[in-house]
């Protein structure tokens, strides 16, 4: 038998702004962390990401490259990004000219198990727990469900 190779997960080439909590253990690696953020436990955050000033991102949240996330957002628990829309039939295999970006605005809620997949998020906008974003997001708002869809103005 031949035994297997372990990866420890740890944090590298971090830029992280001021006054940053986190808690252990995390994963994060070539990101950006803006001023007076907060990453809960076991979130994994890839390399070319960018978290706004004020953001909290909640434990088991996974935000892969080639996201953006603006100022006083909120992450909620197991919220999954997604790059990879599977455009030639299957998983593009480290082909990174198949991913595409994703774009969260500024003060946006995201509730525990969303899934986003690569999708532009505007400003003030709500997204309820357990939905799926496949569609831009133009208009402030509630939105929510599989597709999530807009519910009502938050204003």
């Amino acid at each position: 038998m031949t035994k297997p190779t372990a990866l420890k997960s740890g944090i590298k080439e971090v830029t992280f702004g001021k006054n940053v909590k986190y808690v252990e253990p995390v994963n994060l690696y070539g990101c950006k962390i803006g001023n007076d953020c907060f990453i809960g436990p076991f979130v994994e955050i890839q390399k070319d990401v960018t978290i706004g000033d004020k953001t909290r991102i909640q434990s088991h949240s996974f935000i892969c490259e080639l996201v953006s996330i603006g100022k006083n957002c909120f992450i909620g628990h197991g919220v999954m990004f997604i790059n990879d829309t599977f455009s030639i039939g299957g998983p593009a295999c480290g082909n990174k000219s198949l991913w595409r970006k994703t774009t969260i605005g500024n003060n946006v809620s995201i509730g525990s198990n969303a899934t986003i997949l690569p999708v532009s998020i505007c400003d003030h906008t709500v997204i309820g727990a357990g939905s799926v974003v496949i569609k831009d997001i133009e208009r402030p708002g509630i939105y929510a469900g599989n597709p999530a869809r807009f519910l009502k103005s938050s204003e």
